[in-house]
């Protein structure tokens, strides 16, 4: 009885390893960057 409790907490161990350790991939974000300049905003004829 002793080795197949062992067997099943060995077996659930190398699961739970598995399942919350697995290879996690890294996101590629790419980040669009500020305009330099802003274009200037029409605000009408003699403002």
């Amino acid at each position: 009885m002793s080795n197949s409790i062992k067997t099943l907490a060995a077996f659930g161990l190398v699961v739970l390893m598995a399942a919350c350790g697995g290879a996690q991939e890294e996101e590629f974000v790419v980040v669009q960057p500020e305009p330099i300049s802003v274009e200037p905003t029409y605000t009408g004829k003699y403002k």
